[in-house]
């Protein structure tokens, strides 16, 4: 959250301007909210590792390289809010070079799989289906935020012409 706020700060020096600001509260909410769940369930239900914890704990880990590759790549971009700079290029390199919204993949599994380690199967499945609800939200919003780049829609319209056919 440190970073956030610092990039956050760097953002709006720079002329950014936020948007979707009345969902974020609830995306906040979310994940607190997650985080409780998981713990009450674990703790009162007395909940343990599931035996396929060989499977899950390497799944998870490949999704912090993932968050770590896309957070690295934004750069001083990289926020929990949606912030955009008018006429700043939109950053096309690590992950976002195959996917619009690589974090929000790594939350969805996030999500699903760390309840899933602590056999936690009320909340794997409540907050999976609440944040899938909540992205049907935030994902337009950031995608109509970034329409206001003057490249973005010209950038994505000639990658995809450059993208092998299969």
């Amino acid at each position: 959250m440190y970073i956030a706020k610092r990039n956050e700060k760097w953002l709006l020096n720079r002329g950014g301007i936020e948007h979707g600001s009345e969902h974020y509260p609830y995306i906040v909410a979310l994940h607190v909210m997650f985080l409780l769940s998981l713990l009450l369930e674990v703790t009162f239900l007395h909940k343990e590792v599931t035996v396929l914890w060989y499977i899950l704990v390497p799944i998870l880990a490949f999704t912090q390289l993932i968050r770590y590759w896309a957070v690295m790549s934004l750069g001083s971009y990289w926020n929990t809010k949606i912030i955009i700079v008018p006429n700043d290029l939109v950053v096309l390199k690590g992950p976002y070079q195959y996917m619009r919204h690589p974090n929000y993949v790594v939350v969805a599994v996030e999500i699903l799989f760390i309840p899933l380690l602590y056999q936690a199967y009320f909340t794997a499945v409540l907050f999976s289906v609440l944040n899938i609800i909540m992205m049907t939200i935030r994902i337009p919003a950031e995608e109509k935020a970034l329409q206001s780049h003057t490249n973005y829609q010209e950038v994505f319209n000639m990658r995809s012409r450059f993208v092998p056919k299969r």
